[in-house]
């Protein structure tokens, strides 16, 4: 179970981080801001892509949208949206509860500067209804993230 693969990864790096699941869903940015009671920018979204063959991850502020040329400018190629199915095998984690926590084979890592204005973010934990209140650079230290500015 995904969020049980989360779990692992912070009793194993960060035992002072807690998993906060709600009896709601916050599969959505507005649904996770909303049930966290924090501002939507503030939620650290991953996005799952395939640059060439290979999958990568992009956390970014919630409102943050990908801009093309600034994504072909850092990565040198286009980058395509993994399906649902395949955002499960590569990260086990459902879409809405996707997090660059606990992935079952290591992933690289980007963190958008949207991310910077905040503290402390809250990223998803592995599933619809789960999060982590993080502060920001030790969510780039303990994924070993790239920082990119790759959103508008």
């Amino acid at each position: 179970m995904s969020l049980e693969t989360v779990r692992a990864f912070f009793s194993a790096n960060a035992p002072d981080i807690e998993i906060i699941e709600t009896s709601e869903s916050s599969s959505t940015v507005a649904l996770a801001a909303e049930a966290h009671g924090v501002d939507p920018s503030q939620i650290a979204k991953t996005i799952c892509l395939r640059v060439g063959d290979e999958p990568i991850l992009v956390v970014a502020g919630g409102l943050a949208r990908l801009d093309n040329r600034k994504f072909k400018d850092a990565f040198g190629a286009k980058g395509r949206m993994l399906q649902a199915d395949e955002v499960v095998a590569v990260t086990s984690h459902p879409v809405g509860g996707v997090c660059p926590f606990g992935l079952p084979t290591p992933l690289p890592v980007y963190c958008d500067v949207s991310l910077r204005r905040f503290d402390v973010v809250v990223p998803a934990a592995g599933s619809t209804n789960s999060a982590v209140r993080i502060a920001t650079e030790r969510l780039a230290e303990l994924t070993n993230a790239t920082w990119v500015d790759v959103c508008q």
